[in-house]
């Protein structure tokens, strides 16, 4: 069972990092290590969709996000994705997303994008890190803004909303264009809670000024200007996802801020990105001046 979730998850990788280019019926089999029959049933069993599907859509939620950034002609972007035609892209994307892409690069609105996570080993083991790792820390300053968010009821970190909610809350935060260029996952100090709903939420950070769309069941809430620590810890590989999490929830425990003439703010929220074994894994843990008299919670 886990060599055929490793094939699983090594098609995932081969398409991400193929996305643009032409992937072969052959290719996933190769990977895989798996005949081209069985290579599919596996991906279909796993995933719920057949590898073509998984392959287009992944295409045309990175072709929306171009549209929502960039000024590109659609038939570039048609065949830049590895659609045959302007008009096959167009029926796919109308399909997928419920507007022309003419129509969505001109006003942006969000989107249910589809943001697939790599497929997990079966027994989801925290190792510890074998070597000695460097966390790095430095301040940032967040701007007054606004945030649109997704409560849960019960939901305390990541998995648990992902239970609760949904994972596919991401694709839709994904395609909303964010001041900090991605969506977040916040910790709620109390005051921002609204009972029966718990603290963990998902969002995405916008200007103070914001005035687009807010999807059914979210909500917009305003954050003011605030000072961070920011922690990041190394590079990892993406199945120690975990252990890297506890590294920078272990490094957070031990530090003081006062050395550096701050301490814990708890009338903002903690703040985590979305874990990329590229960059190392990041929360952003609000901090204020000693010296600063302003209510504590």
């Amino acid at each position: 069972m886990e060599e055929q979730r490793k094939a699983v998850r090594a098609m995932q990788v081969y398409i991400r990092e193929h996305i643009t280019e032409d992937i072969t019926p052959a290719d996933l089999p190769n990977v895989s290590n798996f005949s081209p029959w069985y290579a599919r049933k596996l991906f279909i069993k796993n995933l719920g969709m057949a590898p073509a599907v998984y392959i287009r859509r992944l295409r045309l939620s990175m072709s929306a996000l171009r549209l929502r950034d960039e000024k590109i002609a659609i038939l570039d972007i048609a065949m830049e994705m590895g659609f045959g035609s302007v008009d096959g892209y167009q029926r796919a994307f109308r399909r997928e997303f419920g507007c022309n892409p003419k129509e969505y690069a001109l006003s942006p609105v969000p989107i249910w994008l589809f943001t697939p996570y790599l497929i997990e080993n079966t027994e989801r083991k925290v190792s510890k890190m074998s070597e000695t790792r460097t966390v790095f820390i430095q301040v940032v300053e967040k701007p007054a803004r606004k945030v649109i968010i997704k409560r849960g009821i019960k939901a305390n970190e990541y998995w648990s909303y992902c239970e609760e909610v949904g994972c596919d809350v991401w694709g839709l935060l994904t395609s909303i264009k964010s001041i900090s260029g991605e969506p977040v996952c916040l910790w709620l100090p109390e005051h921002l809670r609204k009972p029966p709903t718990n603290e963990y939420v998902q969002g995405v950070e916008v200007e103070q000024d914001y005035t687009g769309s807010v999807p059914d069941g979210f909500e917009l809430i305003d954050l003011p200007a605030a000072t961070y620590l920011l922690f990041r810890g190394e590079p990892f590989e993406e199945e120690k996802y975990e252990s890297a999490i506890m590294e920078i929830w272990d490094a957070e425990k031990k530090y003081d801020p006062a050395f550096i003439g701050y301490e814990w703010d708890n009338m903002n929220p903690r703040i985590q990105l979305e874990p990329r074994g590229e960059r190392g894994y990041i929360e952003l843990v609000p901090v204020r001046r000693k010296d600063t008299d302003l209510p504590r919670s």
